[in-house]
């Protein structure tokens, strides 16, 4: 954890991916036993496949939201809600997760880019809705009452994620970027901690092992991607983290 240092901060930007949820319940994309693993997502998560076969799409999606509902937010969750409560500057989260796992623990600035699992999108009048029951071919919009409209509210493979003007500022004005949970292979998400490190903000890494192409160290030099790592399960090392980050910024 941070060792006995004053830390300079007055903006953080946290990156979450799949890690943080996966103590949770929820399966992570990647790893073994994975959604990779389960489903060809290339038949699944892309406008195309929506285009030839949306009953199939909406099946997987409401197996996903009916799953969502047997789970709950983490101690790793929790940390972070503390550290927006109790940090003197500002924190925005960045999440990569379309489960509302942060929402839940009461995580408040919040920006999910590639979408929420909980919301439909009308593909006629555009019009974004709360949603936590099924989906189907003939549910009708409740904005436009169209029938066969509706999609998942979930940024697809070929699709632009949300927000990004909006991390592109973050990344740029922070002090300090925490990347949790996320494996650093999926642009442009991978490259918001090179982004943060250009601008002068400390990068650290807290992952159940180190991403794609860092170091194996705790603490890796200063010339790498990210200036320390904390590797664990997120349930262990964020909640660590965040106390000592606290009390070292808060004193």
């Amino acid at each position: 954890m941070p060792k006995n240092r004053k830390w300079n901060v007055r903006r953080i930007v946290i990156l979450t991916g799949s890690g943080i949820s996966a103590e949770s319940g929820l399966h992570t994309f990647r790893d073994k036993g994975g959604l990779w693993e389960k489903y060809d997502l290339m038949e699944l998560a892309t406008p195309e496949a929506f285009a030839r076969n949306p009953a199939r799409v909406h099946e997987f999606y409401n197996l996903r939201r009916a799953g969502l509902r047997e789970v709950s937010p983490n101690a790793a969750h929790e940390a972070l809600v503390r550290l927006e409560r109790e940090f003197p500057g500002d924190v925005f989260l960045i999440t990569q997760n379309v489960d509302d796992l942060h929402e839940r623990a009461g995580s408040r600035t919040l920006y999910h880019m590639h979408g929420e699992l909980c919301k439909i999108r009308c593909t006629v009048c555009g019009v974004v809705k709360n949603w936590s029951r099924e989906l189907t071919v003939t549910t009708p919009c409740p904005a436009c009452d169209t029938s066969g409209t509706l999609r998942p509210h979930i940024v697809w493979f070929g699709e632009v994620p949300f927000y990004m003007t909006e991390i592109e500022a973050l990344l740029r004005e922070c002090d300090l970027f925490l990347s949790i949970g996320t494996s650093g292979t999926v642009y442009p998400a991978a490259g918001f901690a090179a982004r943060a490190k250009a601008g002068g903000a400390r990068t650290v890494e807290l992952n159940l092992e180190p991403s794609q192409g860092q170091g194996t160290e705790r603490e890796v030099d200063q010339g790498e991607l990210f200036d320390e790592g904390y590797y664990g399960p997120a349930t262990r090392v964020v909640p660590a983290f965040v106390d000592e980050l606290l009390k070292e910024t808060t004193e």
